[in-house]
């Protein structure tokens, strides 16, 4: 039974009011003062507090106070029967739950009730009723998905369900067989995405070399730049390309009520990255506009091969002049990558006063949260799941120099492009993989000769020039890991599993490596 204290000088007058709470099974303590009030609430347990604000001795806004410093938590409900400003302004101050002017009615005081106190419950359980509802549709999408479009969507509405399950108390369904509902749909959903991926992904890479971009069957990491940012640079905006590495739709939607302080969302989309979903590969394409085995082919002094100890992204710079080369494009750009914070703040200052219209972004701060979770204890605490991760996200966003950095883009006109070169996953089951000494040691793919793995869940391209890859040996072939599975060798492979199990990884198949965000912002001040 919830526990409600009701303070008013005239408390006689409520006693209708009393009598149908306890009808309604609310337990009412009352009070005619505001020293008794606070006496009561020293010395009791309340769920709600209901304050008359013009009481004599000391009043309203002075128990308010009294109260706020003796039970900061219970949420306190000011009633008054005036309208003046200055009063509504310094109860609101004091961070009163809600605000009610004579005369009441009981309706208002039940609305009052359900959502300050019953918020929780009837949100959870309207969550659950509509999940459930709808649970039958994704699966059917699930079963049916035939082309890129609907698994988009089908991220979509996962990453929906993930975020408000998520939001619910860990005992009312966040953590409990809601979640684990969800949980196992996206591990269904994943299973189904990768035997997608496994009959389409060459046949789609290899229609790219007789088809233009806006003709291709699906937007790719190649794209990019030609479909969001090129359009933009035609119609004299200014453009910050903004790439955070590493970035799952889901954390988009995290941070977008943030982003949504300073910009307007013109366009959201989702792009499919290329494979593998690493970094060497996906943000090369994106900034050269080329599939991997083109800039090998055409660039060759800007493509690292996978055994050499150089950075495989040190020539991002030059890709991006290649691009516009080959289109003509005259603009001048800047190019920045972000790994500290104090190279922001300088990014920021020079961001002041730069007059190219295209200007570059690339933020690596969860790529290295990533890792970082990997290989720290602490870490792995702090995120020991998806939702822990989507919140150290926010965390990390809210707090960082790139809020800043965007904030000034939007006061400077910038058109913001907001993207990333891929996602990660959650792994959790380890599989046994053989490969020679020479093979790349990223677990969720593997490149090299004579790939031999114990499961039959893994995607395999024997040809890689077909789907647009580098062939280091004439024998190499590409190995991928798909759903939540990672490669750990048979040496010490207790070991690994166990180190590497519920980290998030890239470089494989599954819906939140590959189904990313594309989204384009435009300044609310402009």
């Amino acid at each position: 039974m919830s526990q409600i204290l009701w303070v008013d000088d005239e408390i006689d007058l409520l006693q209708p009011y009393i009598i149908y709470l306890k009808g309604k099974n609310y337990d009412v303590t009352t009070a005619s003062n505001g020293e008794d009030a606070v006496d009561i609430v020293q010395n009791g347990q309340f769920d709600i507090i209901f304050l008359d604000e013009n009481m004599p001795g000391m009043n309203g806004l002075e128990t308010l106070q009294e109260m706020k410093r003796l039970r900061p938590e219970i949420p306190v409900v000011m009633i008054t029967k005036s309208e003046e400003e200055h009063i509504m302004e310094q109860a609101i101050g004091e961070k009163i739950a809600d605000y009610l002017i004579k005369p009441v009615n009981p309706s208002q005081i039940l609305l009052c009730l359900k959502k300050h106190i019953h918020q929780q419950e009837i949100v959870t359980e309207q969550v659950q009723q509509s999940y459930r509802q709808e649970w039958s549709d994704i699966t059917y999408l699930i079963d049916t998905a035939s082309t890129i479009e609907e698994w988009q969507a089908i991220e979509r509405l996962l990453s929906k369900w993930d975020l408000e399950l998520a939001g619910l108390e860990p005992e009312q369904g966040g953590h409990s067989g809601m979640h684990s509902l969800i949980e196992d749909q996206r591990t269904q959903a994943n299973a189904a995405f990768a035997k997608w991926i496994s009959k389409n992904y060459v046949s789609i890479v290899e229609s790219r070399k007789t088809a233009s971009p806006k003709d291709a069957s699906m937007i790719m990491s190649p794209d990019v730049m030609k479909h969001a940012v090129f359009p933009l640079l035609d119609k004299g905006e200014k453009v910050l390309l903004c790439v955070i590495d590493n970035f799952r739709y889901d954390q988009w939607k995290m941070i977008q009520p943030l982003i949504s302080e300073f910009y307007s969302i013109r366009t959201e989309e989702q792009y499919t990255s290329i494979l593998p979903t690493a970094t060497q590969y996906a943000r090369n394409a994106i900034f050269s506009g080329l599939l991997p085995l083109q800039i090998q082919e055409m660039y060759p002094q800007y493509w690292v091969e996978e055994g050499d100890e150089d950075s495989k992204n040190q020539y991002e710079k030059e890709l991006v002049q290649t691009l516009l080369d080959r289109y003509r494009r005259r603009e001048s750009f800047n190019y920045w990558k972000v790994n500290e914070s104090d190279f922001c703040e300088r990014v920021i200052h020079q961001l002041k006063g730069v007059q190219a219209p295209l200007n570059i972004v690339v933020l690596n701060f969860i790529d290295m949260l990533s890792h970082s979770r990997t290989e720290s204890k602490i870490m792995r605490e702090l995120a020991n799941d998806e939702a822990a991760y989507r919140s150290l996200t926010l965390s990390w966003f809210r707090h960082s120099p790139t809020y800043e950095l965007l904030r000034l883009a939007s006061e400077r006109g910038f058109t913001l492009v907001l993207t990333t070169d891929h996602g990660t996953t959650r792994v959790k089951n380890a599989i046994q993989i053989i490969a020679d000494k020479n093979t790349n040691t990223n677990i969720r793919y593997k490149v090299g000769k004579a790939l031999n793995c114990s499961s039959k869940n893994v995607m395999t391209i024997d040809q890689p020039k077909r789907a647009g890859l580098p062939c280091p040996n004439v024998s190499s072939s590409y190995m991928f890991c798909t759903g939540s599975d990672f490669f750990a060798y048979p040496n010490q492979f207790n070991y690994y599993a166990q180190y590497f199990r519920n980290t998030f990884q890239h470089g494989g198949i599954s819906l939140e490596e590959m189904i990313v965000p594309l989204v384009t912002l435009v300044p609310k001040s402009h």
